[in-house]
């Protein structure tokens, strides 16, 4: 069933120990910080905790709002769980999570999966009031729940659906942007870091070619072409990211830059890279986690975006969004089941280009800047 907003106000009305779920990447769990923002304005002293993947884990501890994190690999969601399907270890946590005595859980989920599994275990671990999106009737095993419009196709962005969502239960917040804190200590260092590659006084952007699923990878070949103009024609120095498995591609997109490239791969934290993006004039990006970081710091996103997942664009940030509109558009696939990848190939590098001159105003040799459509 569902219920009307004053009837479940009363019910969630005095709930003090708060669980969200939101099991998937850090980008996923970046973009529930507004929706946590709703929930800590609504009960400011209860104890709010995080139930995550170890990925949605990294930046969780960056998260104000949040009073602790519970990291758990929920054999319902990909990747296999470390070490491999376990009923016991399942049951374990279960007995773990009903310790913690939490009176409430909302559940967040994006609008190809179902709730019901975190919602089952919710319910066995004796956590009363139970909330989220669902396109069955789940019955008893979620005490409040919204019928998801969004079965077959994405309506929203990624953003508003959590805080319609816990809007139901009179959780609303003023402010729906993305935030994450800075550790002070990631801004010292990235500030050093800054000098001694004596970026001080001159333009820089900060680039992150990888991401996880090969079908949100821009082609290397025209990252590359598309940074090296910046760097040759425009003054850019290009400070590339990623994690140590990337380091392969990175060193070589930076070496075909040349000289005005440095790769910071593998090198950096989460709080590192957010110190660091909050010090960018831009960010160049596929459609994963630091685009979501850079959007939480405020800096402008140029997104090479795949149109696998439609509704997890930069979120209240400046932006670009570059991509070739595709009849296959919403796969939500992470390797392209055509083989093409033309919703990023056919992106050509000088819309690249002209997406950073347009957010950053620079102009290149003698240019104005180009305004770049959002796909």
């Amino acid at each position: 069933m569902t219920f009307d907003g004053d009837a479940v106000r009363s019910e969630w009305a005095d709930t003090q120990r708060i669980l969200a779920v939101r099991l998937d990447a850090m980008g996923d769990v970046l973009m529930t910080t507004p929706a946590l923002r709703a929930i800590r304005t609504a009960h400011p002293t209860a104890h709010l905790a995080l139930l995550t993947s170890p990925a949605g884990s990294a930046v969780a501890g960056l998260i104000d709002e949040l009073d602790g994190t519970i990291v758990y690999e929920a054999p319902w969601l990909k990747p296999v769980p470390t070490g491999g399907l376990d009923p016991a270890r399942d049951r374990r946590f279960i007995e773990e999570l009903a310790g913690r005595r939490f009176d409430a859980a909302v559940i967040f989920t994006v609008h190809s999966q179902s709730p019901l599994p975190a919602a089952l275990a919710c319910h066995l671990a004796g956590i009363p009031l139970r909330l989220a999106h669902c396109r069955e009737n789940p019955c008893h095993l979620l005490t409040n729940w919204i019928p998801d419009p969004e079965v077959d196709a994405t309506t929203r962005h990624e953003v508003r659906r959590k805080l319609d969502l816990v809007a139901t239960v009179g959780f609303r917040t003023a402010g729906e942007h993305l935030s994450v804190r800075v550790p002070p200590e990631a801004a010292r260092a990235m500030r050093a870091l800054v000098g001694e590659l004596d970026l001080v006084g001159k333009p820089w952007l900060v680039a992150h070619p990888g991401a996880d699923a090969p079908s949100r990878r821009y082609p290397a070949a025209s990252y590359e072409a598309a940074l090296r103009r910046l760097a040759r024609e425009d003054g850019w120095r290009i400070v590339l990211t990623g994690s140590a498995g990337e380091r392969e591609l990175v060193e070589r997109i930076a070496s075909g830059i040349g000289p005005q490239a440095v790769s910071l791969v593998g090198r950096l934290s989460v709080g590192d890279l957010a110190a660091l993006l909050a010090m960018a004039r831009v960010l160049v990006a596929n459609n994963t986690g630091p685009m979501h970081l850079a959007a939480a710091v405020g800096t402008p996103v140029v997104a090479l975006y795949a149109l696998t997942n439609l509704q997890h664009t930069p979120w209240q940030v400046p932006a670009r969004v570059l991509s070739y509109d595709v009849p296959c558009k919403g796969c939500r696939k992470s390797v392209c089941p055509l083989g093409h990848q033309d919703c990023l190939r056919r992106v050509e590098p000088d819309e690249v280009v002209a997406a950073v001159r347009y957010l950053t105003a620079e102009r290149a040799i003698g240019q104005s800047p180009v305004p770049v459509g959002a796909s």
